[in-house]
């Protein structure tokens, strides 16, 4: 798939993001541990210079994994010798650009966390074995919880990152005014069993819940259904997971779905209770603000 990464190019970006961005401007002397992976590993920093193509990376067979782990050890011991040699202030404080730039590789690395297991995902999904990653099900149970409506008030409010004493990427600040009008946020999440609804509605082939662009990509892929759900049978549906392929939990929120089929089931939603406002997907600003008013045990839930 184009837009998955092997675990492989995984790892040695990451390492390739350390190196670059810590390594060669703090470190003296400063050697690259090889001149190709600059380009190999470089992803989107279009500043620093050329990148392999993104869709080209699952024809990598070398370095081998052994390879790119040698350079994960290597560049790890230098970043941690970097460290130990830097003056107190350079650890601590964010000036001299040492430990904002540590700190920003290993927020990055989470982030890669997550998405190197969405591309293991999809990359067994595509395995007719159907093999699994982590043979745990079932998960928690989750509880049946009716919808209800959160009245949520409208106003001039400040979002993005306040506090500056704490991480936040670039994409998050300025914290800024916006104006809302008020609005309501569903009590919970859509669930597995709500969509087997609209899916049993013809969610899927009726263009009257789509916008253009969203059923010219349902007709063109033929999408009858989320993504590593499939038929069981005539009317029940199976989802491929980590877990291996498992039959859908009525009551566990939906994921993953497209921008498109989130915007159509919204449309759909609506029909079904026609004395109740229009429902549409919430903005960011709104769920930035409806957020903020939670305590803090709620959000760690």
């Amino acid at each position: 798939m184009p837009d998955a990464s092997p675990t492989k190019w995984h790892l040695a970006h990451l390492t390739w993001f350390f190196e670059t961005f810590v390594l060669e401007p703090f470190e003296a002397d400063f050697k690259p541990h090889h001149p190709a992976y600059r380009v190999l590993f470089n992803s989107y920093y279009n500043g620093v210079g050329a990148q392999h193509p993104r869709a080209r990376r699952g024809l990598i067979s070398r370095p081998s994994l052994a390879e790119v782990m040698h350079y994960r050890q290597a560049v790890d011991e230098r970043v941690q010798a970097l460290l130990q040699r830097a003056p107190p202030e350079a650890k601590h404080e964010a000036t001299p650009g040492l430990a904002a730039r540590v700190e920003l590789g290993l927020q990055h690395e989470q982030q890669h966390q997550e998405l190197l297991l969405t591309d293991v995902l999809h990359v067994l999904s595509a395995n007719p074995l159907n093999p699994v990653y982590q043979p745990q099900w079932p998960l928690a149970a989750v509880s049946p919880v009716a919808l209800a409506w959160v009245e949520q008030r409208g106003g001039l409010f400040e979002i993005g990152h306040a506090d500056a004493t704490r991480f936040a990427f670039d994409n998050e600040t300025p914290r800024h005014r916006h104006w809302l009008r008020p609005y309501a946020l569903a009590n919970r999440l859509t669930t597995h069993g709500e969509w087997a609804e609209f899916i049993a509605d013809g969610g899927y082939q009726n263009p009257r819940w789509w916008l253009a662009a969203g059923w010219d990509w349902v007709q063109s892929l033929a999408i009858q259904a989320p993504l590593y759900w499939r038929r069981d049978g005539a009317s029940t549906w199976r989802s491929f997971t980590l877990h291996g392929e498992v039959p859908i939990d009525a009551h566990t929120p939906i994921t993953p779905i497209s921008y498109f089929e989130a915007d159509a089931f919204a449309r759909w939603l609506s029909a079904q209770h026609p004395g109740r406002p229009a429902c549409r997907l919430p903005t960011e600003a709104e769920w930035e603000h409806a957020a903020s008013d939670l305590p803090s045990s709620a959000l760690a839930e």
